[in-house]
């Protein structure tokens, strides 16, 4: 989503580095450039305004000024501005008795039927007993999406139609909470503008039945400044205790995510980074910081892969690599593993230093690669997969014409395939820095080579 903020940050930055010694005057065309750069990502004008008025002041004072490496304390400053104004992490509140009422609110479109069972699905793996509540009575579709959802997750839903009222819902759903036991209860609402009256006047009521521990505002990151607008609607009729950004995966620029926190004074808990329903990650404000500023989010990627890579699946592979008998099967393998991460650009954009490699790489070519890829081994048999060896000219015509690719494209896989394991053989099971930085780039070789 930050992608065209951190090329023109990290163009910002390197300019400052070939001056040396800053001047004041470096720091003001610095700061004007950023100032800019904060604005067409669509952030609110008064944030940018205090935002680089702080950077400023402390960027041109002694400790900048005498520093040896002047241009690296600006982008520590940036970033130690960009976390206080992302604030602090912010977890669910569930203490007190339970069960625990979530009421997720927004606009409609904003994406809270799905992010309801995307928050059941990450408190029931965290030890929780949610029960989804269908609380949107204007939209069958709404009650049957989330009754759609709850079966795809095995997560109970509670739902009366469309003729009961929406706070007669909440006070049914309570009581069967009490009774079975489940000890959190998230309230699918509908969508409504925060200018409506009447239905803000439903919401009003609802929340009088329900008492909710959290009243979470969900947010699409594609509505930009307007998000803003919507919170400060929602916050003042039915205070909000957190807010959810959805669709950040998107080409969204950003501001939002810079702006909602810092003029509503509400935390922002959760972002939703895609469309399964495990794409749902806290909201970590150093974090996102780093990956605007081009520094990378390892710690991101290592939750992600540790949540989608068994311990056992990494072991085998750590011995294979060891032994040098890693072949295009195990290959096939981390291809499938690897999309489970989410997109490529995403994943190589968490790695610190890999975002200027991938700035002349099309985020489609290397997807489209990676698809290629995936289907070229998947058109093999099991022997070919294990001893590449024995593809000879005619079974390579077969695999080509069965992933609708041409010989071309296979030939230039197993090259390149064989080119990975030598490296892979040199490099033991991928040890040093430098070699894992050689190894990445190897990788990026083989998604941005086919096309």
């Amino acid at each position: 989503m930050f992608e065209t903020l951190t090329d023109k940050l990290q163009g910002i930055f390197d300019n400052l580095a070939k001056h040396g010694k800053l001047s004041e005057n470096d720091v003001n065309v610095a700061m004007r450039e950023v100032r800019l750069a904060l604005l067409e990502a669509d952030v609110n004008f008064k944030v940018v305004k205090e935002f680089v008025a702080r950077v400023k002041e402390r960027a041109v004072g002694a400790e900048v000024m005498n520093s040896l490496t002047p241009a690296q304390q600006v982008v520590k400053i940036v970033n130690e501005e960009l976390i206080e104004l992302l604030g602090k992490p912010a977890a669910l509140d569930l203490s007190g008795q339970p069960p625990h009422v979530i009421m997720l609110v927004g606009l409609q479109g904003a994406g809270k039927t799905t992010m309801a069972g995307k928050l059941a699905l990450r408190l029931r793996k965290s030890g929780q007993r949610p029960l989804l509540v269908a609380a949107d009575i204007y939209r069958p579709a709404a009650i049957q999406q989330l009754e759609i959802l709850g079966r795809q997750i095995d997560i109970p839903v509670h739902s009366e139609g469309t003729d009961i009222a929406a706070s007669t819902i909440a006070k049914n759903a309570l009581k069967l909470a009490r009774e079975k036991a489940y000890n959190v209860v998230i309230l699918d609402t509908a969508g409504r503008l925060q200018i409506d009256t009447e239905m803000m006047q439903e919401l009003e009521q609802v929340r009088l039945i329900a008492k909710p521990a959290e009243v979470l505002l969900v947010v699409d990151a594609m509505t930009g400044q307007e998000a803003v607008n919507v919170a400060e609607g929602f916050n003042e009729r039915v205070p909000i205790s957190g807010l959810i950004m959805t669709k950040i995966d998107g080409d969204a620029r950003g501001g939002a995510a810079l702006s909602v926190r810092e003029v509503t004074g509400v935390p922002i808990k959760f972002l939703g980074t895609g469309e399964k329903l495990a794409d749902l990650e806290p909201f970590q404000p150093d974090r996102l910081a780093s990956r605007i500023l081009g520094m990378g989010d390892v710690l991101t990627l290592i939750e992600r892969a540790q949540s989608n890579i068994t311990e056992e699946d990494a072991a085998a592979m750590e011995q294979k690599l060891r032994e040098g008998e890693f072949n295009l099967e195990d290959f096939l393998q981390q291809l499938q593993q690897i999309k489970k991460l989410g997109p490529l650009t995403d994943l190589l954009g968490m790695i610190p230093g890999v975002s200027k490699m991938m700035k002349d790489v099309d985020p489609e070519m290397a997807e489209g690669s990676m698809k290629k890829t995936e289907a070229i081994i998947s058109s093999m048999t099991r022997l070919e997969r294990q001893r590449p060896d024995v593809l000879n000219a005619s079974r390579r015509r077969r695999i080509a014409s069965g992933s609708g690719t041409t010989v071309n494209d296979v030939n230039t896989l197993l090259k390149q395939f064989r080119d990975m394991q030598k490296m892979m053989k040199q490099m033991g099971i991928m040890g040093g820095g430098k070699k894992r930085r050689g190894g990445m780039g190897n990788l990026m070789n083989m998604f941005g080579g086919m096309n």
